[in-house]
């Protein structure tokens, strides 16, 4: 499997952030050993992530990544520096796996630096020296750590740049085989390498000295041809065997002509696919600790177990031996006895040796070991067969007890196991059942929907955010949508000055079901809508506005009769899954839509909703209108209902 970016995907990447050029710094989260995102304005399209990851993959992510909510002291550094700041151009340095984004501020102008090679850092730079950095070390040719000089890792050849001459010369300068003078003195790395080679049809290892000019043409081209396709027309392209994704590429690669093979519309979503199955697996194969430690307790003592088990067992059939050749045994101890009395301990255990079935004796212990019955067993010859016997039936007794202690002991550590495994698979269980959220909107921040002709209309939350869509977001060809229900909600139409009357209805009908009006259940409410100019901020003589309130001056376009009901719908933005709640002639040729009235006091139906489009409910209950819902109506595919 990959295991990092190639400098063909980081070229590919800077493209990619071109697009960012003239954006502007929002947010910037940093957590775990190497996990930096950068959350970024971009005009017209909202937020967008840059999501640097373990210190080695750069990339764009579909979904937003979960971010601690306490900022770490890089995060809040870069932030200080950073907030706001406009991005300039992004570049690759030469060919290698390092990434130069320019950054713009009152202040001056820094170099944002992702290095994704030897473990990865993150760098600010301002006037060639470094302010922080992700990860400070020392190296034999340069210091990354604040207040020092930055200087580049040494620049490697630049098959990007390089004439068919250059390449030749770099290719001859080695003394490898083939493919490794392509992957280190040609700069491709071994996975290009290897694709050169099966494109040229030349053997791998051939020795470079061997290879014709013709070769080195033809390879060149082929370089060449890599390059055009991932700067100009690229053609992101993941690898899979056995359905599980192996590789990926700025462009086709022939050496996975046996793989399976899927496009991407950008190497953003490569990368994004590519890490998700690595975090899934990773979900998939993770133990938790605490289970890990009692496993290799559990372990431990089975082994404990067994062995006062065999040694129970073993000195039961010493004991039995005795018996089972009693005249030996009987005879043996006897004379042994007899002779300790007489002899010298030499002259004992000269004679006692002599005895066939005799294997050891020590006379200063009055100890003799023999085979009786073909087992060894090492006896007092002071004693008698009998008291022998009893002493080993003692020790295989005292072990059994030992034993016994041992298996209650492993017995309580498999039940303490079995319940936490239990917790841990029920935890398993629920986070592989919980509902995944979709992909977020900048104008999720307000109250929203789109009309029949695709308007977007946005309203405010509260008091701050009346304020801020105003403020913000209310422009020349926009309209403004209001009732005159104390605490309504600002709405804006956006472009509304293009908008049927379908849609002014619509818009005014929003602003009515997400007012107070909702709450007291009232059958249906009227609304206005308005033209930008008439909004203001300036109270009349004597008058005060308070924050989130508008005066309002002119001719006020009213609808009446608006019924307060509103549909919850599945709907696609940007080819993004989304669940609205908006009127319900906004759901054209919806398969998946529930219509929604003020509730009887039977509490909100945020969960049983969210279950129902198997979204979060923290995103069913971000859209509902205030105050208790209920479901008078849906439309719902039967078999999907059945289930």
């Amino acid at each position: 499997m990959k295991k990092e970016m190639s400098s063909f995907d980081v070229r590919s990447i800077a493209t990619e952030l071109s697009a960012l050029e003239g954006a502007h710094m929002d947010k910037i989260f940093q957590w775990g050993a190497g996990n930096v995102l950068f959350r970024i304005n971009v005009q017209g399209e909202g937020k967008k992530d840059l999501f640097f990851k373990d210190k080695k993959w750069l990339y764009s992510p579909a979904e937003k990544p979960e971010t601690p909510i306490q900022p770490t002291s890089f995060a809040t550094y870069l932030r200080k520096y950073l907030d706001n700041a406009r991005i300039g151009k992004t570049r690759q340095i030469g060919f290698d796996r390092v990434l130069e984004m320019e950054v713009f501020k009152a202040d001056g102008e820094y170099k944002l630096i992702f290095e994704i090679f030897g473990g990865g850092n993150v760098l600010l730079v301002k006037d060639g020296k470094i302010d922080t950095c992700l990860i400070q070390k020392t190296m034999r040719d340069r210091k990354v750590r604040p207040g020092e000089d930055y200087i580049w890792p040494q620049p490697r050849f630049n098959p990007v740049e390089s004439t068919e001459e250059d390449f030749i010369n770099a290719f001859e300068s080695s003394e490898a085989d083939c493919v490794r003078s392509l992957a280190t003195a040609c700069n491709l790395g071994g996975q290009y390498a290897e694709e050169i080679c099966k494109r040229v049809g030349i053997d791998k290892n051939v020795p470079d000295n061997e290879v014709s000019k013709e070769f080195l043409s033809k390879m060149y081209a082929e370089v060449k041809d890599m390059v055009d396709h991932t700067i100009n027309v690229p053609e992101p392209t993941a690898y899979f065997k056995d359905g599980k994704m192996e590789d990926f590429s700025p462009f086709p690669m022939v050496s996975h002509d046996d793989m399976e093979e899927k496009r991407y519309d950008t190497v953003s979503q490569a990368i994004d696919a590519y890490v998700q199955q690595m975090r899934d697996e990773e979900e998939e194969n993770y133990v938790d600790p605490e289970i890990l430690k009692l496993q290799r307790r559990i372990s431990k003592q089975e082994e404990t177990v067994d062995e006062y088990r065999m040694q129970c067992e073993d000195l039961k059939k010493k004991a039995e031996a005795l018996y089972a050749d009693y005249q030996n045994v009987s005879t043996l101890l006897n004379v042994l006895n007899e002779q300790s009395q007489k002899l010298t301990w030499e002259k004992l255990k000269e004679g006692a040796m002599k005895i066939p079935y005799v294997k050891d004796i020590d006379p200063s212990k009055n100890l003799v070991t023999g085979v009786f019955a073909d087992e060894t067993v090492t006896l007092d010859y002071t004693k008698g067969i009998d008291a022998n016997a009893s002493e080993i039936y003692q020790q295989s007794k005292d072990i059994g007890e030992k034993g016994k202690h041992a298996e209650d002991a492993l017995n309580v550590s498999r039940e303490e196991l079995a319940k936490k495994q239990k917790g841990f698979d029920k935890a398993k269980a629920l986070a592989a059942s919980r509902a995944q959220p979709t992909k977020q909107f900048w104008f999720e921040r307000f109250k929203w929907f789109f009309t029949t002709e695709g308007k977007l209309v946005l309203a405010g939350r509260d008091a701050h955010t009346n304020d801020g869509v105003v403020k913000k977001h209310l422009k020349e060809k926009d309209l403004y949508a209001h009732t005159d229900v104390h605490g309504a909600p600002s709405t804006i139409i956006k472009e509304g000055a293009t908008a049927t009357a379908e849609e002014l209805r619509q818009a005014c009908q929003f602003a009515a079901a997400q007012s107070k009006a909702w709450i007291a259940s009232i059958p249906e409410g009227t609304a206005y809508w308005v033209y930008p100019d008439q909004v203001s901020k300036t109270p009349n003589p004597g008058e005060f506005v308070p924050r989130g309130a508008f005066i309002i001056r002119g001719k006020r376009n009213y609808e009446y009769h608006l019924p307060m009901e509103l549909a919850v719908g599945e709907f696609y933005f940007q080819g993004a899954r989304k669940v609205m709640c908006a009127p319900e002639e906004c759901f054209e040729d919806c398969q998946k839509m529930l219509i929604i009235r003020p509730g009887k006091k039977n509490g909100r139906m945020a969960n049983d909703i969210a279950k129902r489009f198997a979204v979060p409910e923290e995103e069913i209950s971000r859209i509902l209108p205030p105050g208790d819902v209920e479901i008078v109506r849906e439309v719902w595919p039967e078999e999907v209902q059945d289930d």
